[in-house]
C-alpha cells in the first residue's frame, strides 16, 4: 500500500511556498482586522459557554491555526461562535458549575469527542453526510439560539444573579419572577451599549462595532464612579498562552457527553462547510469537503488539549477575511498570532469591561445571528421546509439544543421521505392504453403509491413513461412484477417505454430476462 505523500498529511505545503513578500504582507493585515474582531467576540462567546473570559481566547489560537494550516478554504476562519456556545452551555451547565475548573474539564472532553467524531467522519470520507442537516434546520436552529441566547443574556442586562436553566422557557420564568430586583444602572449601561452599537452598525458598518461599545462602556464606568462603581465586570485572568490541559478519560462521563459531542460536531461541520462553499463559490476555489472535514476535526482535538473549546466557521470572521482580500489561509495564521499577542499582553484590560455592556453586545451579536432573508425566502419557496424551521426554532427554545438538533434532522428526513414516496405521475389517456408519466425512482417509500395508481388503470394496456426513472430497488422490481402477472391474468399488458439500461436490467434479474412478464418499448 502506497505511503501518503507529504502534500496529504501537510496540506499547507500546497499553498504556502507560492506566497509572496506582497501576499505575506497583505494576509498580515488581513489577520490584524481579524483578530480585532475577534477579540470582543471571542470573550463574548466564552460568556455564553459559560467559560472564564480567557478560555474564548484560547479558543481563538491553536483551532484556528490548525483548522487554517489543514483546511482546504483559502477564506474560511474558525473559532468559537454564538450556537456552538450556546450548545455546549446547554450540554454541560447540569454536569458541572459554570466558570468552574470541573466545568472547563468537561467543555473540553466534549470538545474533543466531537473533534474525533468529525475527524473520524473526514477521514472515512464522509463529509458529505453534513448535508443531511438541511438549510431549514440550519435556519431553525440558529433563529432558536438567537433567542436562547438573548433570554440567557437578560439578567446580565438587568444586574440579576439567577441560576440556569435546561431550556430557554424556563430561564424567561424564572427572570420573570425576579424583575423587581432589576439593578437600574446596569440597565441603562446595558441599553445605552446597544444602542449605540445599533447606530454604529447602520452609520458605520465597516468600524469594529463590538469593540468600540465596550471600550466606551469601560469609559463610561470609570468617568461616573457614583452612578456605575457597584456594575459588576468581566472577571481578571493572567495574561498566558494557551495552557496544556490533560483530560480524564472517565467512561461514564464520555459515554453522557457522546450524543451532545455529535449533535454540536455535526451542527459545526454543517456551519463550516456552508461558509467555505458559499465562499469558495464566489473566489472561484476548487474546496476538498473531506479535507476540511479532517481539518475541524484535528482542529478541536488539538485544541481541546490546549484549552480551547469548540470551534467552527465564523460567518463574521470569514467574511472579513473574504472582502478584506486574503490572499491565503496565512491570513487566519495570522490572525490567531494576533489573538495570542494579546492573550500574554492585553489580559489586564478585559476586567475594565462591564458585564451588562457585554450582555448588550451579545444581544447584538444574537440579533445580527438571524437570517432575516434567508427565512422569508425559504417561506416562499418550500413551505414544507418552513414548517422544518419552525418545529427547529421551536425545539430548540423547549428543549435541550443537542435534541433540538436530531428533532429538526428527523423532521427534515419525514417530509424528505414523504416528497419522495409520492412521485410525481401524469396520467394521459390513448385509445384503449394508460399512460402515465412517472417522475421520480421506485423505492420501497414510493412503489406502494405507485402500485395504488396502476391498480386503478382500466386500459387493456398500461404504459410506463420511464425514462425519468434514474433508480428502481428490489421493492419496486417485485411491484411491477407483480402488476405485470396481475395485468396479464386480465389479458392486458404493463409496459416500460423509454426506460434506462439499469433499470431494464434490475427488472430482468428477477425471473430472468425470458420470463420477465414486462414489456420494454424503446
Amino acid at each position: 500500500m502506497a505511503l501518503p505523500s507529504r502534500h496529504s498529511l501537510f496540506p499547507f505545503l500546497t499553498w504556502l511556498p507560492r506566497q509572496t513578500r506582497a501576499s505575506v504582507g497583505r494576509d498580515l493585515i488581513v489577520g490584524l482586522s481579524g483578530a480585532i474582531l475577534a477579540l470582543p467576540q471571542s470573550i463574548a462567546y466564552a460568556l455564553i459557554a459559560g467559560l472564564p473570559p480567557e478560555y474564548g481566547l484560547y479558543a481563538a489560537i491553536i483551532p484556528v491555526l490548525i483548522a487554517c494550516l489543514w483546511g482546504s478554504s483559502w477564506h474560511l476562519i474558525c473559532g468559537p461562535t454564538a450556537a456552538i456556545s450556546i450548545v455546549l452551555y446547554a450540554s454541560v451547565s447540569p454536569l458541572a458549575i459554570p466558570a468552574t475548573q470541573d466545568y472547563v474539564t468537561v467543555i473540553l472532553l466534549l470538545t474533543l469527542l466531537a473533534g474525533i467524531f468529525q475527524w473520524l467522519l473526514g477521514l472515512l470520507r464522509f463529509g458529505a453526510l453534513v448535508n443531511f442537516v438541511s438549510h431549514s434546520v440550519v435556519l431553525g436552529f440558529t433563529l432558536g439560539a438567537a433567542v436562547v441566547i438573548a433570554v440567557g443574556q437578560l439578567p446580565n442586562l438587568l444586574g440579576l444573579e439567577l441560576p440556569s436553566q435546561a431550556t430557554a422557557l424556563d430561564s424567561f420564568i424564572t427572570l420573570t419572577t425576579h424583575l423587581g430586583e432589576v439593578d437600574k444602572p446596569s440597565l441603562i449601561l446595558g441599553l445605552a451599549t446597544v444602542a449605540v452599537g445599533l447606530i454604529l452598525k447602520l452609520c458605520l458598518p465597516r468600524w469594529p462595532t463590538l469593540l468600540i461599545t465596550l471600550v466606551l462602556a469601560a469609559v463610561m464606568v470609570w468617568l461616573w464612579p457614583s452612578m456605575f462603581g457597584h456594575v459588576k465586570l468581566v472577571s481578571a485572568f493572567t495574561g498566558k498562552l494557551p495552557p496544556f490541559s490533560p483530560l480524564p478519560l472517565d467512561l461514564d462521563l464520555i459515554l453522557r457527553l457522546l450524543p451532545s459531542a455529535v449533535a454540536v460536531g455535526m451542527l459545526g461541520l454543517v456551519t463550516s462547510l456552508s461558509i467555505a462553499r458559499s465562499l469558495s463559490a464566489r473566489s472561484q476555489q476548487l474546496l476538498d469537503a473531506n479535507q476540511e472535514v479532517r481539518a475541524q476535526g484535528l482542529s478541536n482535538i488539538v485544541g481541546a488539549f490546549f484549552s480551547g473549546s469548540l470551534s467552527a466557521g465564523s460567518f463574521t470572521r470569514s467574511g472579513l477575511s473574504y472582502e478584506a482580500g486574503a490572499c491565503s489561509p496565512l491570513a487566519g495564521v495570522f490572525s490567531a498570532l494576533w489573538v495570542a499577542l494579546f492573550a500574554v499582553f492585553g489580559a489586564s484590560l478585559i476586567a475594565h469591561i462591564p458585564i451588562p455592556a457585554m450582555a448588550g453586545s451579545i444581544l447584538l451579536i444574537a440579533w445580527g445571528l438571524v437570517d432575516h432573508r434567508g427565512i422569508r425566502a425559504l417561506l416562499r419557496v418550500s413551505r414544507a421546509e418552513f414548517v422544518v424551521m419552525g418545529l427547529t426554532c421551536v425545539a430548540t427554545l423547549l428543549l435541550e439544543l443537542q435534541t433540538a438538533i436530531y428533532a429538526g434532522v428527523l423532521a427534515s428526513l419525514f417530509f424528505y421521505l414523504k416528497r419522495t414516496s409520492q412521485p410525481r405521475v401524469q396520467h394521459l389517456r390513448d385509445g384503449d392504453e394508460d399512460i402515465l408519466r412517472v417522475g421520480g425512482s421506485i423505492f420501497f417509500g414510493a412503489s406502494h403509491y405507485l402500485q395504488v395508481r396502476l391498480q386503478r388503470m382500466q386500459g387493456a394496456r398500461v404504459v410506463i413513461e420511464a425514462q425519468q426513472i434514474n433508480f428502481i430497488d428490489y421493492s419496486g422490481v417485485e411491484m411491477l412484477h407483480q402488476e405485470a402477472r396481475r395485468l396479464l391474468r386480465q389479458d392486458r399488458s404493463l409496459t416500460l417505454r423509454r426506460a434506462r439500461p439499469q433499470v431494464v436490467d434490475e427488472l430482468r434479474k428477477l425471473e430472468g430476462a425470458e420470463k420477465c412478464p414486462i414489456r420494454f418499448e424503446d
